[in-house]
């Protein structure tokens, strides 16, 4: 489910393209693209990045999806023709849209890969970075490269645009899937895989779903699924363990046996060897059930670390589909780089004879990474200029560009102080003039950004 939700967006945009805005049939390639990754799991499970072959994917399952449409619309007369209702888009979109899918496709693996994470699932170059094995620069640079093929590619096809070709394929290559989409084909798809793992958990889970939350809670089923792998290879080591003693003591009952009868009966046992040989069969007995019991000892195992993953899963879906959370989060988030870019503009000033930047670009040494942190473009400078630190600890240093409504209806801004400090400001409405005015009687004269009205 999570990788459905994942790349469901990136699939079914693919699609929906390479079927001309058919949105049934791009709900049919993206059913087949994840009913095959369903299937083939268990291969492709060491690849550390999937958007590559989930893309590649796309594009043969539509191109197979198409052939079949063709033929079958052959087929059909002039008159029962359908025309697929669909919103041309405009300008650069319009001319880079149909070409898009197979201009990706003429690019080598690595290219194509690195346009996908940047343009299509907007990711930063240093998570690219890391995904590649490579620094952030050499990131960017690959990804450069491969923009650059691209844009060489849709030239020899006669097409150029107007705009940025990043901007244009980020701005409108992925589009939202249908709603409730992800939750159908994670189904059928794992209805459909022949691995038979994912039935398995789900039919576990609707049978025996309390039994697995009570064994969580008194018997600690978490660490039980931390240790997943060290637990089943103890259990296999103890399963080879009772099979050979088992085959040890049908040696040893047989050579006793043998020799009853070459004695012939002519010698009894005595009271010892007789109680030994009860006791070896007994043992027998007891580790041949011992052998048995094993695989359904196996199998509530499997169950239980099943119902943990599947716990975790809604618990972590419950919290990403709350909306004062997401809110919270991401003002939480705003803080920390304020309150970091603070620190920053207070040693750029203690290395320029206390003046202040006026933007982040003049202070790329002092944020380091944080530079190209995406939250920066949210935040502005106010009170550029500032001759000293020390003149007004109070005075309003940075501040988000634009308020933020809360699901709860009320107003928020940040506000970076120059004493480093921080301060969430809230309002009924988008309107913060007073506090940035007359908040504190240091603060009553306030310093506009440069080319902005007080």
């Amino acid at each position: 489910m999570e990788l459905v939700k994942r790349h469901l967006n990136l699939v079914y945009s693919a699609a929906l393209r390479q079927v001309n805005g058919d949105g049934h049939l791009a709900k049919d390639v993206a059913q087949s693209v994840f009913t095959d990754l369903a299937r083939k799991a268990r291969s492709l499970s060491r690849r550390e990045n999937l958007s590559g072959w989930l893309y590649t994917s796309t594009h043969f399952a539509a191109a197979k999806l198409i052939r079949g449409e063709n033929r079958r619309r052959d087929r059909e007369t002039q008159f029962m023709r359908e025309t697929v209702n669909e919103t041309a888009p405009d300008g650069d979109w319009e001319k880079v849209r149909s070409a898009l899918d197979e201009a990706m496709h003429e690019l080598r693996q690595s290219d194509r890969e690195a346009i996908l994470l940047r343009y299509f699932e907007n990711r930063p170059f240093a998570e690219m970075g890391a995904a590649f094995g490579l620094n952030e620069n050499a990131a960017r640079m690959r990804v450069e490269r491969a923009l650059e093929k691209l844009r060489g590619i849709f030239a020899r096809r006669g097409i150029v645009t107007a705009g940025s070709l990043a901007t244009v394929i980020s701005a409108n290559a992925v589009q939202l899937a249908p709603p409730n989409l992800a939750a159908m084909l994670t189904t059928t798809s794992l209805a459909a895989a022949e691995t038979g793992a994912f039935t398995f958990a789900k039919t576990m889970i609707a049978t025996k779903l309390k039994l697995a939350f009570s064994a969580i809670a008194v018997a600690g089923a978490t660490a039980a699924f931390v240790h997943q792998q060290q637990a089943q290879n103890k259990l296999r080591a103890q399963n080879d363990s009772l099979q050979q003693q088992v085959a040890q003591l049908q040696i040893d009952n047989e050579n006793a046996s043998n020799s009853l009868a070459e004695m012939g009966g002519a010698q009894k046992l005595s009271a010892d060897q007789f109680n030994e040989l009860l006791g070896l069969r007994g043992e027998v007995g007891r580790l041949r059930q011992q052998a048995q019991q094993l695989p359904k000892l196996w199998n509530e195992n499997q169950q239980l670390l099943e119902a943990v993953t599947q716990l975790q899963a809604s618990n972590r879906r419950a919290a990403s589909d709350d909306p004062l959370a997401k809110f919270t989060a991401n003002q939480t988030q705003v803080v920390k780089v304020m309150k970091e870019a603070g620190l920053a503009e207070r040693i750029f000033a203690g290395d320029n004879s206390n003046q202040y930047a006026g933007s982040f670009d003049q202070m790329t040494n002092e944020l380091g990474d944080l530079y190209t942190n995406p939250i920066l473009n949210d935040i502005e400078f106010v009170n550029v200029g500032i001759a000293s630190p020390a003149q007004d600890v109070s005075m309003i240093m940075f501040r988000e560009r634009t308020p933020r409504q809360s699901p709860n209806g009320a107003w928020y801004r940040a506000y970076g102080l120059v004493d480093g400090s921080v301060q969430i400001v809230s309002s009924p409405i988008a309107n913060f003039n007073e506090y940035e005015r007359y908040d504190s009687a240091s603060r009553a004269i306030f310093f506009s950004p440069p080319n902005q009205n007080p």
